[in-house]
């Protein structure tokens, strides 16, 4: 899925045509659309997933489709309902980082901070806390404070996100390749043989045509008669 998702998707949505009453196939559906940004379809596919198992371990990922498809309010009314209180530690400061996200997607920069300042952070991994501090960075740059940006980003140890090379460019110059056509056409007319005139004879001298035997001996006996 992580290295292949369309055709992930593809495997998924013919698993689906085969058995679309099993949890694990819908489930697989619908991570492979959210892979794809298929948000919609993500979302439906994981409430199928709830209600076939009764489980809510993919709330942050509903959420996150909440805020896909442009409204941020649900992503946070989800995480206020029940179902979040049963999510396991990981998925509930995935849950927060959604959170966080929908709060700065309606420019909700202050409860956006404070949702990550209320993330208890000890014994997380080391991408979790990479995240968590990547969200806060967002938000300052979402600030439109770079210097301050920059600062966290040192502070906290983030490296900047790599630009993407510049495309390379290929600068044709056609007047180069008007001349090299000249050349070739140069070459040509003198590497190959020298035009015949239109009205010579190709045949060799071994192909033209001899006078008969004693042609020449009745020409003169013609002129002595004469």
């Amino acid at each position: 899925m992580d290295t292949d998702p369309a055709l992930a998707d593809e495997h998924a949505q013919a698993a689906v045509r085969r058995g679309g009453r099993i949890d694990v196939v819908r489930e697989a559906a619908g991570l492979t659309a959210y892979q794809l940004g298929r948000y919609a379809d993500a979302l439906r596919e994981l409430r199928t997933v709830r209600r076939l198992n009764g489980s809510s371990e993919h709330l942050p990922v509903m959420a996150d489709c909440e805020r896909g498809l442009g409204r941020p309010e649900r992503a946070i009314d989800l995480a206020r309902t029940p179902e979040a209180d049963t999510l396991t530690r990981a998925g509930k400061v995935e849950l927060a980082l959604v959170v966080s996200g929908a709060r700065l997607d309606m420019a909700q920069l202050e409860a956006a901070t404070a949702v990550l300042d209320g993330i208890d952070q000890r014994g997380l991994d080391a991408d979790q806390l990479r995240r968590i501090a990547e969200a806060r960075i967002g938000i300052v740059e979402a600030s439109g404070d770079t210097a301050a940006a920059a600062a966290l980003r040192a502070q906290l140890g983030v490296a900047a996100p790599d630009d993407d090379e510049d495309d390379e460019i290929v600068v044709f110059d056609l007047a180069d390749d008007a001349d090299d056509a000249d050349d070739a056409d140069h070459g040509a007319s003198h590497s190959g043989a020298q035009d015949e005139p239109a009205d010579a004879d190709p045949r060799t001298d071994a192909d033209q045509p001899t006078a008969a035997p004693g042609a020449d001996d009745a020409a003169r006996d013609e002129e002595t008669d004469a």
